[in-house]
């Protein structure tokens, strides 16, 4: 099998060149070179290839049976990278291809799943594939183009666009509430029932913040049901189960519906960010830069 990097692939154009315009002084004034390095690079070639291309006299060229094969062949070899460069080029400013995404589960379900639906109406030459799961995921070897994550990001070798806030609420059922009560200052959470996310980092702790700028920390006593996944523990809040911090996404149209309450509304829990962390790249495909943009939208209605 032939060793390509003991070819020098750029002669291809020069040769390429010889032969359609019929001499090395015609192809030398076409390619903007001296006559004498176009007949360098064709018997280098010849040199690298390994066999007679050219036949050359005072009066014309022409080609030897070997070179009329290999004329043809690097004729079709140099379209087709005309045509890979051309539909990269354009890539920039359709978005087409696959677009690989990753994300958590809730997120992915309630926010990015729908969008990719939109954005694929949109652009009918976009094909998209989402991987959803709460665990990290390693950008590179997985082949994704972009993933969304939630919270303070980890130091990585990857770049970032903050395309919105997460906000989390406490939350429970009419049921719940009818049942226990609604709790009227901080210190009446810890003894309630309560729902816990695993993964998180502290499940059963969190700070509370007044509008007046007064701190509480609170520690969950009376955790009921505790899951690693923020979709388990949306259900088991509008089952009646307990108390749930929940990210604002997740359980707005909840609350809107009135499936959800919202407790202590007069205090918040630390937001953070919402990121699109992507391979660091020179040109952003445009693929990504409209998804990106996507979730800024979505992020600000």
């Amino acid at each position: 099998m032939v060793e390509l990097n003991n070819v020098n692939l750029n002669r291809l154009i020069t040769f390429v060149a010889v032969v359609d315009a019929g001499s090395l002084t015609a192809a030398a004034e076409r390619l903007g070179l001296a006559k004498s390095m176009v007949s360098k690079h064709m018997q280098l070639l010849e040199a690298e290839v390994g066999v007679g291309l050219l036949l050359r006299s005072t009066r014309k060229l022409a080609l030897t049976e070997a070179g009329r094969a290999f004329y043809d062949a690097s004729r079709q070899l140099l379209q087709q990278a005309e045509q890979a460069i051309e539909q990269a080029r354009s890539s920039r400013d359709i978005p087409q291809g696959t677009l690989r995404v990753a994300s958590p589960i809730d997120y992915g379900v309630m926010v990015v799943a729908p969008l990719l639906s939109q954005l694929r109406a949109r652009y009918p030459a976009l094909k998209v594939e989402l991987v959803c799961g709460d665990g990290l995921i390693d950008l590179i070897a997985e082949g994704i183009d972009v993933t969304v994550r939630l919270g303070k990001l980890a130091d990585s070798g990857y770049m970032a666009a903050r395309v919105g806030r997460l906000r989390r609420w406490l939350v429970a059922s009419p049921a719940f509430v009818a049942r226990h009560g609604m709790p009227e200052a901080p210190e009446a959470l810890p003894a309630l029932p309560y729902i816990a996310l695993t993964v998180l980092q502290q499940p059963q702790s969190f700070t509370l913040e007044h509008a007046d700028g007064r701190q509480h920390a609170v520690r969950m006593l009376n955790t009921v049901f505790a899951t690693n996944t923020a979709t388990v523990c949306r259900a088991a809040a509008l089952a009646g189960d307990g108390v749930l911090r929940a990210t604002e996404f997740s359980v707005r149209e909840d609350l809107e519906a009135g499936r959800l309450v919202r407790l202590l509304p007069a205090w918040t829990l630390p937001e953070s960010d919402i990121h699109a962390v992507f391979p660091a790249s020179p040109h952003l495909p445009q693929k990504v830069r409209v998804f990106i943009d996507a979730l800024k939208e979505a992020a600000s209605d």
